[in-house]
Formats: structure tokens, sequence, C-alpha cells
């Protein structure tokens, strides 16, 4: 990456976490009709390793938030474990977690899974550039993730 373009992509970020509505203290990320994960189906990315569409014919109310699943048997693996399943962070931004210790709703479509775990990430234009904070995340993940775990003890309930 060019040194302009590291400038202009951490700018970018500063100006995007700013600029997302942030969640009240302690909900999970939810769209406005109370539908967790954009009604992506969780279970999905840990079965299938992709983003797939869930929908309110297999939903499950868990954490005051709707989860939408894309088969009836995802709704009843996640009812029987739904930590298993449930995304890092209350379904957050990893890396605005770590980065700038605030709470931006991501991009079900940009995700990825790490020993276990699912993590989310903001993946769409910002002024008309692409701003996908998960090749940030990529190039120091271990760091980032020390970060993300540090600021979600204060930051989960805000």
């Amino acid at each position: 990456m060019h040194a302009f373009s590291r400038v202009f992509a951490k700018s970018m970020l500063v100006i995007l976490v700013t600029a997302v509505p942030i969640a009240h203290a302690g909900e999970p990320a939810a769209t406005a009709n109370n539908v967790a994960n954009g009604g992506y189906d969780v279970v999905a990315y840990f079965t299938q390793n992709a983003a797939v569409r869930g929908s309110g014919t297999h939903a499950v109310k868990h954490k005051g938030v709707d989860y939408y699943f894309s088969t009836a048997q995802h709704r009843k693996l996640f009812s029987s474990d739904p930590e298993k399943y449930l995304p890092e962070y209350d379904g957050y931004c990893a890396f605005a977690v770590a980065k700038h210790n605030a709470k931006v709703k991501p991009d079900p479509e940009t995700f990825k899974l790490r020993d276990g775990k699912l993590f989310l990430f903001f993946n769409d234009f910002y002024e008309g550039q692409p701003t996908n904070t998960i090749v940030f995340w990529n190039s120091s993940e271990s760091t980032l993730a020390a970060q993300a775990e540090d600021n979600w003890k204060t930051l989960r309930n805000q």
C-alpha cells in the first residue's frame, strides 16, 4: 500500500467511525426492525463458510433481537447453543472495536472465522471510495484482536 493510500485509508476510518450511527448500550447490532446481523443466518457462517440470508420463517429471539435462519435445522442448532454462533462484539465491526473503541454496524457479508469465533467487518463505500476494514484487520490481526478484547470490556456496556 502506498503512503498516500495508507494516510487516506486512516483518514477515511476516522471519518467513518464518527459518521456511522452508534448503537445503544448493551444491544447487539440490529436493523431498524430489530433483526440481528442484517437478517443473515449466523449458523451458516460455520456450516457453509458463507453469508446466507435468513428468513423470518425461521426466527429466534435472543438477547432482545430476532435472529433469522435459512433453515429449520440452523434455527435448532442456534437454539441449542446460541453462544457458539453469536458473532464477537455483539455483531459490531471487530476492527472498529479494536482500533477506534467504537460500535460500528458491519456488512454481514464481510466476515472471518478465527479459532471457532465469528468476526464481522464494515465494508461499504464512503465518499465514493471502497472501505473494507477486514483488510486492515488482516494486516495486523494479532495486535487488533488483543486490542478488541481489551476495548470490549468497557465498550460492551456503552
